[in-house]
């Protein structure tokens, strides 16, 4: 032990394969590179998160292309993860403007229920092993099993008021599955996890964020930046039940549809740096 306190050694080192660029290697003397800079001040950090923990080089060689960048964006981290947020809390808001008390559950309440929550074991022994890609698409199939609930129950058409109560039920189990998928997709977009748990009527920052801070050079002074972060309050990786009565105001969209014309600006932004 010393002042610095207990020094925890690794104990498995985890690499992967190569990343290629349009069918090319990266070179920045040749302009054919990404600069993270650039990428998330017009785009935002978790869109390219989410494309190299879904689509990056973890067991074998793998190519970014913005076309594929925009299409998994569009259709998966915004069709499905953000479609699922934004309709769930619509439809609280307009409904009962918090989240709602449950009447008796139905099988169909169950099942995607016990689906959700048996993720964490799933995903999260994924994510022990280092198997991130497979736990990002388990993660995801448990999104789209919670979009089929909303298919199946068809919320949008219980508006009688004999209907009232099983609204509230399917509103409830939707509510608790953002909820918990929202801590499950929390390592892969840790920004947009805070703006889903606000949307759905959550106090106070739910993933810690990094922060960019000065130190000095233990040997000879020499000052430096380095990223670091107080992550003592990172949730627990386990459902977290939902409180009836939680105030759900108008949602703001937490992801961005990105428009096809970024792919050939970006491929002529390339091109014009070569």
């Amino acid at each position: 032990m010393s002042e610095f306190g207990r020094l925890e050694l690794p104990s498995e080192v985890v690499s992967s394969e190569f990343m290629t660029m349009e069918g090319k290697q990266f070179s920045t003397s040749r302009g054919h590179v990404i600069y993270v800079k650039d990428v998330v001040e017009r785009y935002g950090p978790d869109p390219l998160r989410y494309f190299i923990c879904a689509a990056g080089p973890e067991a074998q060689d793998a190519d970014f292309t913005w076309a594929e960048f925009v299409q998994r964006n569009n259709s998966e981290l915004v069709a499905g993860w953000g479609n699922l947020v934004n309709r769930t809390a619509n439809m609280i808001h307009k409904n009962f403007g918090e989240i709602p008390s449950p009447g008796e559950l139905d099988d169909v309440d169950r099942a995607v229920l016990e689906q959700v929550r048996g993720g964490f074991a799933t995903v999260g022994s994924l994510i022990e092993r280092n198997r991130l890609k497979a736990a990002l698409t388990e993660t995801m199939r448990l999104v789209g099993e919670a979009n089929r609930y909303v298919t199946v129950t068809e919320p949008f058409k219980l508006k009688g008021d004999d209907q009232r109560e099983r609204l509230a039920t399917v509103l409830h189990t939707l509510a608790q599955c953002v909820v918990d998928l929202n801590t499950m997709m929390a390592p892969f977009v840790p920004f947009s996890a805070n703006l889903v748990h606000e949307v759905m009527g959550g106090e106070g920052e739910f993933m810690p964020m990094p922060v960019a801070k000065e130190v000095t050079d233990l040997d000879d002074g020499r000052p430096y930046r380095i990223i670091t972060g107080e992550y003592s309050n990172t949730p627990c990786w386990q459902p977290r039940d939902i409180t009836p009565g939680t105030p759900v105001a108008k949602p703001k969209p937490a992801f961005k549809k990105f428009d096809p014309s970024v792919v050939d600006e970006e491929l002529e932004r390339m091109n014009a740096s070569a």
